[in-house]
């Protein structure tokens, strides 16, 4: 028996509002996209059969499905985060998890567990091939970080006073900071942090602007406040150098309008930030870092020495 129009009308109704329904619901939902990151990580993928791409596809053709499938959740209105996806730690959590790792579901599973992860960044429309060099760059910053918290907290404990070295080797990095940035001045500091590890360099950078005022820098306007996850990440690696005692440096360009940039310089010895003199400046920044060989200095900037940032305590 079939309904009548008005019986029909509102079944149709009802389906139509509840489809609306869904797709409200679904632009409330946050959705994570796993990226492979180059072309190895793809071949890797390949070896999976319930992987959608096989061997007649190429990387460049990945990476243009994903910009497709990122573009098409923007315009449903759907927040979305992109994380890198690698095939190495996947095949680590599914053998942790007891799971198999040739599954769609799986892979979701492990995709979705990405998002917790600060090595993650927001898509706003940018195309694939801008997006991917900054995704890189926030897994390795990252990666930095796990590893420099690692080595803080094996730190131990100073033989003298019993104090936990890690945890005041990272309330001094903070003092420190704010003392660099304070020493600086007004406009826009450059920082970067570069301490040699057991396992791997650790380099940490920072943009941050100097006071108005350098007298009014308190505890409040410090850079590890105000300077979000760049901020707490450059503290990490400094404190990591004040512990461990070894070699490293630190450089802060500074950029001020109406006056020419100037570079300044430190090294890590023995738990201390010591200044550097300006020709030592000058050969560290004119010196390309992977051949040894002399760069030319930049015009307009001028090589400065390091000012003084670091009191001398009882358990540098």
């Amino acid at each position: 028996m079939k309904g009548t129009p008005d019986t029909t009308r509102t079944t149709r109704n009802t389906r139509t509002t509840a489809s609306r329904r869904r797709r409200e619901l679904r632009r409330e939902v946050p959705s994570t996209v796993g990226v492979l990151a180059d072309p190895g990580d793809f071949a890797a993928m390949r070896t999976y059969r319930s992987f959608v791409f096989d061997h007649h596809d190429d990387y460049a053709d990945y990476l243009r499905h994903v910009d497709d499938l990122l573009r098409s959740l923007a315009a449903q209105g759907i927040h979305t985060t992109v994380a890198l996806f690698d095939p190495e730690e996947y095949a680590d959590y599914c053998t942790e998890h007891g799971l198999d790792p040739d599954t769609a579901p799986t892979r979701s599973r492990f995709t979705a567990e990405l998002a917790g992860r600060t090595g993650r960044l927001p898509y706003t429309g940018q195309p694939i091939e801008e997006l991917l060099p900054l995704l890189v760059d926030a897994s390795v910053r990252q990666a930095t970080w796990e590893y420099a918290t690692v080595l803080l907290s094996a730190a131990g404990t100073c033989a003298d006073c019993g104090d936990d070295i890690g945890q005041a080797s990272f309330e001094r990095a903070a003092e420190l900071l704010r003392r660099l940035v304070a020493g600086a001045g007004p406009g826009h500091h450059h920082l970067v942090c570069s301490v040699p590890a057991e396992h791997e360099q650790l380099v940490a950078v920072l943009h941050t602007e100097g006071p108005a005022d350098p007298d009014a820098s308190t505890a409040p306007d410090s850079p590890l406040l105000t300077g979000g996850r760049d901020a707490l990440e450059f503290v990490t690696v400094l404190a990591t150098g004040l512990a461990l005692g070894g070699a490293g440096g630190l450089v802060l360009r500074s950029t001020t309008e109406g006056f020419r940039d100037r570079v300044h310089g430190w090294r890590l010895d023995r738990g201390r930030l010591v200044t550097l003199t300006a020709a030592a400046v000058f050969d560290a920044y004119c010196t390309d870092a992977d051949t040894g060989e002399p760069v030319a200095p930049e015009p307009g900037v001028d090589h400065c020495p390091g000012y003084e940032v670091d009191l001398p305590g009882p358990h540098h």
